[in-house]
């Protein structure tokens, strides 16, 4: 695959690339960059974390990248994550592992790696240390915005920590571009500012699209577009915002129905996101199902297409929704049948839902 046809693989994952350029470069001199995300263990999956992070880490590995997984047990846990309860966290990070193996990531070109394992490295530390030193506390703090947190909001010592071990971790694990969500674009543009002066480099920043959540958005006014972006994405302590990797399909069914679908309008509308980012991702053509007398079924090809005739007023927000329920079982079906029928896989979906700890 050429550069140029690498580069598009990774645009379609990048919301925003810091810098293209410097992509380029990197493509062009290295033969398998080192490409990393992390996520905390914190409960439940939804879908943006299950079926979306599969399809951006599969094409960043068909673009011809080596793909590390931080599984940032020791992150959540400075984070209070599961009750603070470290055994617990380890536990939900094999349960989304076990998510992914049935959703469709290229786990045979995927490199999990424990933070737990970091923590038994002094150079780690070392690197920590180094991110603080050359970190002023406001710059720290303002960071917190990765871990779900507001600038304003009351931080624990172990929060503090947080942000300077995620930037500690690029450069530990040697990564040469972040690939993560825009909501961690803070502390990955702190790695590129301080890289070079710890004697490092500055990472290519790849930052993924955040899923709306599906309830209607609330004012936000003077909010910047990062700001913007953290709120209205979908949350787990706000279960009916999210569809669950194994939520039922009466589940799925109640809460595409009462989801947030404006007429005539694709922007800030969730269902419009979901056919964007999951079902014109997963199914080549979709099918709209509309009464006759509006006009029948529609055959689409893409989302392009589906956004000019639901912004003309020729699909309407209900037969969307019966879309998105019909689409999005058939990709969540699997799933919930491996949890069930997987005596493995089963206890470690029982053991997430005992927890009802989802924030």
């Amino acid at each position: 695959m050429d550069t140029e046809s690498r580069m598009e693989l990774i645009r379609e994952v990048g919301e925003e690339i810091v810098t293209e350029e410097e992509l380029k470069k990197l493509l062009e001199t290295k033969r398998k960059p080192i490409t990393y995300d992390g996520f905390e263990p914190s409960g439940r999956i939804h879908i943006a974390q299950g079926v979306v992070r599969a399809l951006n880490t599969n094409k960043m590995i068909k673009a011809g990248v080596h793909f590390k997984f931080l599984v940032a047990d020791w992150h959540a846990w400075a984070n209070n994550k599961m009750g603070g309860n470290l055994e617990k966290i380890q536990t939900v990070g094999k349960y989304l592992i076990e998510v992914w193996r049935v959703t469709g990531m290229d786990l045979d070109n995927v490199e999990f790696v424990w933070a737990s394992d970091f923590a038994k490295d002094d150079n780690y530390w070392k690197k920590v240390m180094q991110v603080a030193r050359n970190s002023t506390v406001s710059r720290i703090v303002r960071c917190g915005q990765i871990m779900g947190r507001k600038e304003n909001e009351v931080m624990q010592a172990s929060q503090i920590l947080y942000p300077c071990m995620q930037c500690a971790d690029i450069f530990h694990l040697e990564a040469d571009i972040t690939q993560l969500g825009m909501d961690q674009r803070k502390v990955n543009v702190l790695a590129r500012e301080i890289g070079p002066k710890m004697g490092y480099w500055k990472p290519v920043i790849v930052s993924h699209h955040m899923l709306m959540g599906l309830l209607p958005p609330k004012p936000m006014e003077g909010m910047s577009t990062v700001e913007k972006t953290i709120e209205l994405k979908m949350s787990k302590s706000i279960p009916d915002s999210a569809i669950f990797m194994t939520d039922s399909a009466a589940d799925v069914k109640r809460k595409i129905e009462k989801a947030y679908c404006p007429a005539k309008t694709v922007y800030e509308n969730p269902l419009a996101e979901y056919m964007k980012y999951i079902i014109f991702e997963k199914f080549p053509t979709v099918r709209i199902e509309r009464p006759s007398k509006f006009g029948g079924d529609l055959e689409l090809s893409g989302y392009r297409e589906f956004a000019k005739l639901y912004e003309e007023g020729k699909i309407h927000p209900a037969d969307v929704k019966q879309s998105v329920v019909r689409y999005l079982n058939e990709i969540l079906e699997p799933v919930r049948k491996h949890f069930q029928t997987n005596s493995r896989a089963r206890e470690l979906d029982e053991y997430v839902r005992k927890q009802d700890i989802t924030r």
